[in-house]
């Protein structure tokens, strides 16, 4: 028992205090063993918390870096394979379309026939064309029994084509065919000696 007053520890069930002699009934018997027990609980209880806090901490700080990573790991995939913007350049479009354009006419073109021609026996005919791509077919079939039949087509730019026969030549159709490119009108002179019949045909690649 521990006194009050002067603070004297006395035996335990004393009423008055051995050395000033003070009541000692309002002061509680302590239970060494009691106390000491109640220590170690309450140190066991402080360590329980303390591994439980560290536990929880634990744990929420790993689910944290866990989240981060995923998070990362979005942005980086994203990142490997970025988006490529599509620029619009009016000199790009404008070349696309001219190009297109060109394709176009160029697939729209063909000869197209721009004077025919015929007739028969023997002569000569002066014919003006245009400028451009030029082709030129021709065809004639000859009279019997002669030597100098023909059909000769010549221009004023030295292009020229024809057929004719000889006096063992067989008697048939025969056919010439020439192309030319001009800048100008060019004069081609047909010129034929006894035939049955004979064509001439421009044409201009247009």
């Amino acid at each position: 028992m521990i006194c009050r007053q002067c603070g004297f520890e006395n035996k335990k069930g004393a009423k008055f205090c051995s050395k000033c002699g003070s009541s000692l009934d309002h002061v509680p018997s302590e239970n060494p063993e009691k106390s000491d027990s109640t220590k170690y609980i309450i140190i066991a209880l402080i360590a329980v918390i303390v591994l439980l806090v560290g536990a929880i901490g634990y744990f929420m700080l790993a689910s944290g870096d866990s989240s981060s990573q995923v998070a990362d790991v979005s942005p980086q995939s994203n990142a490997s394979q970025p988006a490529q913007p599509v620029e619009s350049d009016d000199s790009d479009e404008n070349a696309q379309t001219e190009v297109v354009s060109s394709k176009q006419t160029s697939e729209s073109k063909s000869w197209e026939l721009i004077g025919s021609y015929s007739g028969s026996g023997s002569g000569s005919e002066t014919i003006n064309v245009p400028d451009g791509k030029i082709m030129v077919k021709l065809s004639a079939y000859p009279i019997k029994n002669y030597a100098t039949n023909h059909l000769y087509v010549s221009g004023s730019n030295g292009q020229s084509g024809g057929v004719d026969w000889g006096s063992t030549s067989k008697v048939e159709t025969r056919s010439d065919s020439f192309s030319y490119t001009s800048s100008s009108d060019e004069t081609f002179t047909i010129d034929y000696y006894e035939t049955v019949n004979w064509n001439v045909e421009f044409y201009r690649y247009q």
